[in-house]
């Protein structure tokens, strides 16, 4: 995962959006809102396409899944899921991208801690602060809070609903990404002069799961080759992080 920048929709795919909403919510009240049948007959529509491409955009050249950003983003996933939250339907800030994969296991599941959503929507924070990556398996799994000695609420709902550490194919992508930002950072520290710009692009540009925040901070600066880096190249280390 990582932190995805949110951009602005389109004013006609907005004001569609904000007029099927208001129609939903109507219908709602009146307890006469099928909401399958509402969403797909509003799928079909040019405006509908507008967001996909919009969410598509946000993504990059790749259109990689919002949560696991090993797969093609197939479709629009509700964060907050349809069918228990009819009135976040056409909610652009709802809305994500995601493969069929993580959509099959997400389905409508959406643990709360109180009213808070304990699934991470990277849209809105930054996943590695509930996150953690094991090197070693390449298996994605919460991060333990050390300011509250227990693993982190949000890492592991969001672990156990995607099965972030019990598929197979996304944990080899994972350290498929992982070989690769080491091999380059390999190769800047084989040549002696290192310039933060050029290395963060090259990292950025390899970087295909999201790894390089974790590669950059605390615990990937214990792991070789990143740790090197940090220990001989202080200062190229901090600008490269000020650069994420």
């Amino acid at each position: 995962m990582r932190r995805i920048q949110r951009t602005a929709l389109p004013k006609a795919a907005q004001d569609y959006l904000s007029s099927r909403q208001s129609a939903a919510n109507e219908k709602h009240k009146k307890s006469a809102l099928t909401i399958e049948s509402d969403w797909k007959s509003a799928r079909q529509t040019q405006s509908l396409k507008t967001v996909v491409a919009t969410l598509q955009t946000m993504m990059g050249p790749r259109q990689r899944c919002m949560y696991c950003l090993d797969s093609h983003g197939a479709d629009i996933e509700h964060f907050r899921p349809k069918a228990n939250y009819p009135q976040r339907m056409y909610d652009w800030p709802n809305l994500l991208l995601c493969c069929t994969e993580c959509g099959r296991f997400k389905g409508n599941q959406f643990p709360l801690s109180g009213r808070l959503p304990l699934l991470i929507d990277p849209t809105r924070e930054d996943p590695w602060r509930h996150l953690d990556f094991d090197p070693d398996t390449g298996n994605i799994t919460a991060r333990f809070d050390l300011a509250l000695n227990d693993w982190s609420a949000k890492g592991a709902a969001t672990v156990e609903v995607l099965q972030l550490d019990q598929r197979e194919a996304l944990s080899a992508g994972y350290l498929k990404t992982l070989r690769h930002l080491g091999e380059i950072v390999r190769r800047a520290l084989r040549g002696g002069v290192i310039a933060a710009p050029a290395l963060m692009g090259e990292l950025k540009n390899a970087d295909d799961h999201g790894l390089l925040a974790w590669c950059l901070s605390d615990r990937g600066q214990a792991i070789f080759p990143f740790s090197d880096l940090f220990q001989q190249h202080p200062a190229i280390w901090r600008q490269c992080r000020r650069a994420l």
